[in-house]
């Protein structure tokens, strides 16, 4: 054994060589494998036990060490939604309390003042402004999420939840009367279109008989251009008289006063009284017109027999005294304002007033309308004379009314009062203190379209100064609006005597009750 171990050759020093060197390789690694493990070890070591002591001689110390930090990251977990739980809450009880506050102010368009719902829908809402105003619950609206007392916050979502709880409640039990109530305000909603519509087809149609009063007929038109060519081609023909027939100022005869500006209406009226007359010789028609119009009614009268009653066609123009200095409407209708006021033709300027629409027409410009009022002076030696408008028909013998006694009064006119209807408050502004202190109210007002006049009473009541005086208060329209009715009703306020419905006829033309018997 001895000779075989020590027996060397050169190979085997060179395998022995090679042999320790593997060995100590092998030795490294292991090593370096040893020393990386011994590293993680600690390393990890230092991970769990990072706030510890470096000496790590207390176990238990470094235990209750860990304990506490993971009950603080616990605690962090569950403090953290306190806020946004709180902000959720609170959004919850401001959006209930609108939706009390819209059901209050929907109960009250809805017209349920009447009802408990006006007043549940305010004080639910109330309930919810108080609890958010409560100073235990605004401390939670001022703290941050660690600094939030959960049991406080606890209470207000409770008594939040207990109050939309409640709030759901009416509403629910609410739905179906607001329901009803819906349906209740639609149909008023579409009855008020439809008389916004039929207001509006009033206004439309007032406005469109506003234009035809304002329009001359074609036929009437064309008629007064043929009778003017006759009367351009023989002026002598239809020429007056210098001497004027001593009948047109003779008392003892019937005298008839028409002023008009519309030739076939005026003739008819003239004709029609002349046809029924027992003794057409005896009455005299003063017919008086404008400037423009005077030679047709010249050549209209003189074309035509009227079994010898007189006519007189005189133009306005022909009474000097009838002037703006004298006449105060006449100044009045100077005025650009009222002008304007009667010919501004815009539907929603001219409508304004439908119910006296018809005092609008601009023949109450005219001075042909207002000479009414001066019968004295133009006809200064008469005693007695019947006013007749242009839109008269006559059916008998009109002499019977120079046969009533007057009693003292001035105005022979029949009543138009009904009931309530045509009394002097339509008529008239009885606001005003003139107005309220000197006239009735409830005064039966009469026509103005068949008048007999006693001309001498009107004289001695000195009636056209009257006149005058309303007229002259009258300049800013605050008496009465249009028309001369209004002032006529004031002019002869108490003295005007009722004539029988008989002798006038009222509402032809647009009243379909009036029998025929009444027309005969």
């Amino acid at each position: 054994m001895a000779l075989r171990s020590s027996y060397r050759t050169p190979f085997s020093d060179r395998s022995i060589a090679v042999s320790g060197t593997g060995i100590r390789l092998t030795f490294k690694l292991f090593a370096s494998f040893l020393s990386v493990a011994v590293f993680l070890l600690l390393a990890l070591s230092f991970l769990f036990t990072s706030s510890s002591d470096p000496s790590d001689l207390s176990v238990g110390n470094s235990h209750d060490l860990y304990r506490g930090g993971l009950r603080r990251s616990v605690l962090a977990l569950k403090s953290d939604p306190l806020k946004p739980r709180l902000d959720q809450i609170k959004k919850q009880a401001d959006d209930h309390r609108a939706l009390a506050l819209a059901y209050a102010s929907y109960a009250r368009k809805l017209k349920l003042e009447n009802s408990k719902l006006v007043r549940v829908f305010a004080e639910l809402s109330r309930n919810f402004t108080d609890l958010i105003s409560k100073p235990s619950y605004r401390t939670l609206f001022d703290s941050d999420g660690n600094s939030m007392n959960e049991p406080v916050l606890r209470q207000f979502e409770k008594e939040v939840k207990e109050r939309i709880k409640v709030t759901r409640q009416v509403v629910a039990e609410a739905k179906e009367s607001f329901d009803n109530q819906l349906k209740i305000q639609k149909l008023k909603d579409t009855i008020f279109a439809v008389n916004e519509q039929l207001t509006k087809a009033k206004k439309q149609g007032a406005f469109s008989s506003l234009i035809a009063a304002k329009s001359i007929p074609k036929s009437v038109h064309c008629l007064a251009m043929k009778l003017m060519e006759e009367r351009i081609a023989h002026p002598d023909k239809y020429t007056d008289d210098r001497n004027t027939p001593p009948e047109f100022e003779d008392p003892n005869l019937y005298h008839y006063a028409i002023f008009s500006d519309n030739v076939l209406a005026a003739s008819v009226v003239v004709n029609s009284a002349v046809k029924h007359s027992k003794d057409p010789s005896k009455h005299v028609f003063h017919v008086v017109t404008d400037k423009m119009n005077l030679g047709a009614m010249q050549v209209m009268f003189k074309m035509k027999d009227y079994n010898g009653a007189f006519i007189e066609v005189k133009s306005v123009e022909d009474y000097k005294f009838l002037n703006s200095s004298y006449v105060p409407v006449l100044k009045q209708l100077e005025s650009a304002k009222l002008q304007q006021f009667y010919f501004e033709n815009k539907l929603e300027n001219a409508t304004k007033d439908t119910t006296n629409m018809k005092f609008r027409n601009p023949k109450y410009l005219s001075i042909l309308n207002h000479i009414r009022f001066y019968l004295p002076e133009l006809y200064p030696k008469l005693h007695r004379i019947l006013f007749l408008d242009d839109d008269i028909v006559v059916q008998k013998d009109l002499t019977g009314l120079w046969k009533i006694d007057m009693d003292g009064k001035v105005n022979g006119a029949v009543e138009t009062c009904f009931g309530s209807f045509h009394r002097y408050a339509q008529y008239m502004n009885f606001s005003h203190p003139l107005i309220k202190e000197k006239f009735n109210p409830k005064a039966c007002a009469w026509a103005y379209g068949m008048n007999f006049f006693d001309l001498d009473a009107w004289r001695r009541e000195k009636l056209t100064e009257e006149y005058h005086y309303w007229q002259s208060l009258n300049e800013n329209r605050t008496l009465w609006k249009l028309g001369t009715l209004p002032p006529g009703l004031i002019t002869f306020y108490s003295t005007t005597k009722p004539l029988d419905k008989s002798w006038h006829v009222l509402g032809l033309g647009y009243n379909p009750s009036i029998s025929m018997d009444e027309i005969n």
